[in-house]
């Protein structure tokens, strides 16, 4: 994620707006939709990821249009360059790993509101879909060890 918008600054202002996503889920959602190739500019992407509730306040949101925009620039490089927003590495492996799942949900249910508008997928694509769908549909088990950060890591 760009620098301009951490995970805490995200979270921060999604307390205050009646969105009901956590910032991770909320990265993963339009990253997804516009991966999928679907189109939604700074006033209307919460209503396409069906997140506006008819709040047009929402869109003029400086951290919600930080977010799109930043979205918008890492998928429009050529290749993209994702990084997916998540807690901070001196966040609790907990928060870390539970965030990492809320990414790849979301990215999925955005990919799936925007793939009308996309292309056939290739394999590579198919394969990390699979991924984050084996990632989004994991349960973690902490046993407090070094393992479960380098486990964390590897994923």
């Amino acid at each position: 994620m760009s620098p301009e918008l951490s995970h805490s600054e995200l979270a921060h202002a999604l307390r205050s707006l009646p969105l009901g996503v956590t910032a991770s889920d909320l990265h993963g959602s339009l990253t997804g939709y516009l991966c999928a190739g679907a189109d939604a500019g700074p006033d209307d992407w919460l209503d396409a990821l069906e997140l506006g509730f008819g709040e047009s306040g929402l869109a003029g949101n400086a951290a919600l249009r930080r977010l799109h925009d930043a979205c918008r620039a890492q998928v429009a490089q050529v290749p993209a360059d994702i990084d997916p927003l998540l807690p901070a590495p001196g966040a609790g492996l907990p928060q870390r790993a539970e965030g990492l799942v809320e990414w790849c949900r979301g990215f999925l249910g955005g990919f799936g509101l925007g793939a009308a508008h996309g292309a056939p997928l290739s394999a590579e694509a198919n394969e990390i879909l699979a991924d984050f769908g084996t990632i989004a549909a994991t349960r973690f088990d902490y046993s407090g060890t070094a393992g479960d950060a380098r486990a964390l890591a590897d994923v």
